[in-house]
């Protein structure tokens, strides 16, 4: 699995969602940085499940425990380990998935490409619940950015499309006005939108919603063009979120629809700095910083795990060689002869076992009320 990003500094992620614990190394931290471990808990409560109506349910302390890497509230030059121990685990719940993937989960696509051996509990590694160990390492480097004057700020843009009807200012973004408990910045937004996800939980549903970022103080030049830029690279850790369906940065797609005068963010000097009078970019030119705050939105799609009776199959109905000829035949869109070279058949052999797969498959499918 990748679960490393970075090149310097290099973080990597492990554990499953309902195994006995989750956790984050993070190499190439330098020796001599203090760590407030206080900030760093209120910030993690800040994500941990079961703290308010609007989030999951399950129930977690997530306090981490630190391995290695931290001596007497200092960094020590040595990779920082950090695991937090999972207790509200019920792998039994979760022992059908094998047999039928659930919509919108990773389980079907875990199963093909693991051919079995995943966990399945909770999504397994694929899981929101490795969010928490993410949190661990941003949570370091925002105490540590910070000493060196660089902010990092998010608010909720937008749930079931409900808009947050308040804005900060794209130049100067003042990050403190956000709240902690619901970061919207409008009160009859929030409540809006949480009497959406009151509704939809009531029918057994979920929403989606829009995450909104700023990075201040950044100085200009960071980056580089074309695939080591700033968008690349954010962008290659924000989808490792899981449920993250869409990035863009500054107003993103929102300026194709508009003329390159209208779009261009004016020059000016500013006590002998070069700034911009607008931040269309988002503080990004040509994959480098411009000096601007650095601004980017991430779509997060509706919560998968849902009340709702949804369609899946049962793939417990396919012997395990039949199953592997079938899901080379129609995922992986292997032809004919290249599954009887594969698996030592004739093709003839071959498109009988298809025809049969289909059949019963049409078969269980029609029985549990489901027309094809």
């Amino acid at each position: 699995m990748s679960s490393t990003y970075g090149e310097h500094l290099k973080l990597s992620i492990f554990g499953q969602s309902h195994g006995a614990a989750i956790g984050m190394t993070l190499d190439g931290i330098p020796a001599g940085l203090p760590v407030d471990f206080e900030v760093l808990q209120a910030f993690l409560n800040r994500r941990a499940p079961g703290r308010n109506d609007w989030s999951t349910p399950r129930k977690e302390e997530d306090r981490p425990e630190f391995l290695a890497g931290i001596l007497d509230g200092f960094t020590c030059g040595a990779p920082i380990a950090a695991v937090i121990h999972n207790t509200n685990t019920r792998s039994g719940d979760y022992a059908n998935l094998a047999d039928c993937p659930r919509p919108g989960h990773a389980d079907y696509t875990a199963q093909v490409k693991y051919g079995g051996f995943q966990d399945a509990a909770g999504g397994g590694h694929f899981s929101g619940r490795l969010t928490a160990p993410l949190c661990i390492a941003g949570g370091l480097c925002l105490q540590w950015l910070g000493e060196m004057g660089i902010r990092i700020g998010g608010k909720i843009s937008e749930i079931a499309g409900i808009p947050d009807e308040d804005a900060l200012d794209p130049l100067n973004p003042d990050l403190s006005a956000i709240p902690t408990d619901f970061p919207v910045l409008s009160a009859p937004s929030a409540k809006r939108m949480q009497e959406a996800i009151a509704q939809a939980r009531t029918e057994g549903d979920s929403v989606g919603g829009v995450v909104e970022c700023w990075i201040t103080g950044l100085p200009a030049g960071l980056g580089e063009p074309m695939f080591g830029g700033m968008e690349g690279r954010l962008a290659q850790i924000l989808f490792g979120i899981p449920a993250v369906k869409g990035v863009e940065f500054g107003d993103g797609f929102g300026v194709a629809d508009r003329l390159g005068s209208e779009n261009n963010d004016p020059f000016r000097i500013v006590e002998g700095k070069v700034v911009t009078t607008t931040n269309h970019c988002g503080g990004i030119l040509g994959g480098i910083t411009n000096g601007m705050p650095l601004t980017f939105r991430a779509a997060f799609k509706p919560t998968p795990s849902i009340a709702k009776e949804q369609q899946s199959v049962n793939l417990r109905t396919l012997t395990p060689e039949n199953r592997m000829v079938f899901l080379r035949r129609y995922w992986y869109v292997d032809t004919i002869a290249e599954i009887a070279v594969r698996y030592g058949l004739s093709e003839s052999a071959v498109q009988m076992r298809l025809s049969r797969t289909r059949a019963k498959l049409c078969t269980y499918l029609e029985k549990e009320g489901i027309f094809v």
